[in-house]
Parts: C-alpha cells; structure tokens; sequence
C-alpha cells in the first residue's frame, strides 16, 4: 500500500513536470482546454504621427458658391418684365412692368431681399427668384404690358394704303400710317364691357386740342373724333395706371408727347381702322 501511494504521488509529479494532462477514456479525446486563433492577423497600428480620422482637418472648409445672379441692372427683355409683375403683386413695385431693369427695380428687389433675410444685392438670384415665386401667381398678358410696350400687330389689310390710323384691340396698339409706312405706333387702351370701342372703317371728321367732355365731364386733350362721340385721344389716367383701367369707348393714349406729334400731323378725312 505504502509502494502504490509511492507511485502515484511519483506519477502527479512526472505530469505536472511534462505538461501532460489525464487523458479521457474511449476512442474521443479532447484537451480540456480550447484555444481559438484568429483567422486573420491584426492590422498594425498606424503611425501616431501621420494623418487619422479622427483628428481634426486643419483645412479650412470650402465655402458654398454664392447663388447665379439672373438679372441686375441694366438687363432687359420680357423676363425682366415678369420679375416686374411680380414684384408689383406684392406692393414692392409700384411702376412698370417696362422690361428694363432700373434703378427702381433694384431698389424693390432690395427691399424684397432685406425683409426675407436674404443678402440685400438688388440683384435677382436664384434664391430670391425662387422665394418670389413662392409667393405670386403668373402673370398674365397684360399684367406683363400693363402700361404698354407690347409688340403691335402686323396692320390689317385695310391700313396699307393712304393716311390711317390703324388700331388692333389685338396688341392694344395704334400705328399711324402713311401709304403702308408706320410713322408712329403707341400702346392705346380701350372702352369697357359695358362702353366698348367701335369697329370698322371710320374717318376723322373732328379734331379738338383742349376738348373736354360734356357726358363726363373729363378732360380729352389732342382727341380726333372718328365716330360720334368716340374719339383718339390722351389719357393721363392711362399713364397712371395702364390697363388696370378703361375708356368711356374713346381710344386712350399713354404717351403725350407721342399723340401731340401725331395730333399735328393727322387731317380731316384722314382714315380710322379699328380691327382685332
């Protein structure tokens, strides 16, 4: 008994002593211990002195490009007129539309920039064109030619021979001819629903320099009358605010210096065309 004691303790020395472990019994035989090797070897740690992620860039952020400029100052053409209209809708112009952008055109879209937190350029730009969009309608025809300007007509048939006063309620446009030759062409307005311009083929049969009128009581200043009461003449009421409003069934002109020059050179008899 002694002698077997001897030999186990010997055996427990000789495993501790060799690394040996007991081994199972069967035809399975496991370590008792398991040890897993990664599949893959570690990347080495990057270099602390060159760049990382997760330090801040020392280079300065690239600042956004400012918005495209679409129209300034000095621009022109039927775009202009329709920033015009727009502005107009919103009270922040109160002239025009004339399809030049000018000094007052400038200032609006100042303003219209300033009251939105916009940089205050006058210059239309994409982000402003954009936020004025947001807040009008389109406008229409004659919202973009409400005091004139519009292209005129090709003149009727009609007008191409001898002295006439061509009038298309189409473009809202007069020319004065002679012998199928524009001298002069003006916006004009006419007549209401209620008290519409005649058409046909007239003539002058009266002209008055300082005319007013007995039915309302208005003055008619260079009118050149062509069919009863009804008559060509200046409208300072359609210099002030264009299509907005209408004649009595007169054709009104706009532009006093342009009738005063046509005032002198029409005659009695002289033909009048109002055609669509």
């Amino acid at each position: 008994m002694r002698r077997s004691t001897a030999v186990l303790a010997s055996g427990a020395v000789l495993t501790v002593l060799c690394g040996c472990t007991v081994q199972a019994s069967g035809e399975e035989q496991r370590s008792p211990v398991r040890i897993e090797l990664p599949s893959e070897t570690p990347s080495p740690k990057s270099d602390p002195s060159g760049p990382s992620d997760d330090k801040p860039s020392s280079r300065p952020p690239t600042p956004a490009a400012p918005p495209a400029v679409l129209w300034s100052r000095g621009d022109t053409g039927r775009d202009v007129r329709e920033l015009q209209a727009r502005l107009r809708q919103i009270a922040w112009l109160f002239d025009g539309p004339t399809g030049t952008y000018d000094d007052l055109t400038e200032q609006a879209v100042r303003g219209f920039q300033g009251k939105r937190g916009l940089p205050k350029t006058g210059k239309t730009d994409e982000v402003t064109w954009q936020r004025l969009l947001r807040m009008t309608r389109e406008p229409g025809k004659w919202d973009l030619y409400l005091m004139g300007g519009q292209p005129a007509d090709p003149p009727d048939a009609r007008c191409l021979t001898g002295r006439v006063l061509c009038v298309s309620k189409s473009s809202r446009t007069l020319r004065w001819m002679i012998d199928g030759r524009s001298v002069l062409t003006v916006p004009v307005r006419f007549g209401s629903q209620y008290t519409p311009t005649r058409e046909g083929v007239f003539s002058v049969y009266w002209k008055s320099r300082h005319h007013v009128s007995t039915l309302y009581d208005s003055p008619m200043p260079y009118a050149m009358f062509f069919s009863g009461g009804q008559a060509v003449h200046y409208s300072s009421d359609f210099a002030a605010t264009g299509y907005a409003g209408a004649s009595h069934g007169c054709v009104n002109v706009a532009d006093e210096r342009a009738i005063a020059e046509m005032f002198a050179q029409v005659e009695t008899g002289d033909k009048v065309v109002v055609h669509w």
